[in-house]
């Protein structure tokens, strides 16, 4: 091997085994509603940096016990603006370091090509045995799910037939298994690439709900942490944005 050659194999094995040396991972809680962007994300990542995201699904309500208990976090993927707001008040996480991520949207969904009308007039209809929500004192979606019941006057008519997951997730596969006819669960979790991906569903009017601001905010246990801070950053990234955009949030 010629010297020039030989200079250049080592350079490249030494950055290599920098990089290697430098590269963390990071524990980041992330609301359940974000699985799927999240992980793709996560990829790309890990890809670009050399940083591995150690993702963990789950409501924004139970992380925050979570987290106020000492679980590991470094980062908070919030399906809200406020858990992250209470979280930086009360010094368990990094005042500056908050920041909108997505906008999320409502949905009513059912598998049954069909039988969610455009205009969700078939919660006035009746005929089904339950809709399945998430928990609204746990889930920024439940919560924006009740918010739309009592707008359309229909949430003591329905009380009986509903079904409560702890999660938009869990609340997502009571409708997917047949436990629930229809329920209200995340736009993202049934769009992809500006297609639905099965079944029929009603895009809830925004005015029906408060806004679902899903905040980042890095904890107090990634403060210093340089896979947290380079995450924190990646998601403030353009290809992070288009990937985001893909699954039907707003920015």
């Amino acid at each position: 091997m010629q010297p020039v050659f030989r200079r250049l194999a080592l350079f490249a094995v030494l950055a290599g085994a920098a990089l290697t040396a430098r590269a963390e991972e990071v524990s980041v809680a992330v609301a359940a509603n974000f699985t799927a962007p999240m992980q793709k994300i996560a990829a790309e990542f890990e890809k670009s940096t050399g940083h591995k995201a150690q993702l963990i699904f789950g409501s924004t309500g139970k992380f925050y016990a979570q987290i106020k208990s000492g679980a590991p976090f470094q980062l908070l993927l919030a399906a809200d603006d406020e858990t992250p707001a209470r979280l930086v008040k009360e010094g368990d996480a990094v005042a500056g370091s908050q920041f909108t991520y997505a906008i999320g949207k409502l949905v009513l969904w059912s598998p049954k090509a069909g039988y969610v009308d455009d205009k969700g007039e078939v919660l006035k209809s009746g005929k089904f045995e339950h809709l399945a929500i998430a928990n609204p004192k746990l889930a920024p979606y439940g919560l924006a799910a009740t918010e739309t019941l009592k707008a359309l006057g229909l949430a003591d008519g329905l009380q009986s037939k509903i079904v409560m997951g702890e999660s938009i997730t869990q609340a997502q596969q009571f409708v997917t298994s047949g436990s629930a006819e229809l329920g209200f669960i995340a736009f993202s979790q049934i769009h992809k690439d500006g297609k639905l991906i099965e079944g029929s569903h009603w895009l809830v009017p925004a005015r029906y709900y408060s806004p679902i601001r899903q905040d980042l905010v890095v904890l107090s246990k990634g403060k210093g942490s340089a896979a947290a801070e380079a995450l924190a950053g990646f998601l403030r990234s353009r290809g992070a944005a288009e990937i985001i955009k893909s699954y039907g949030y707003d920015l």
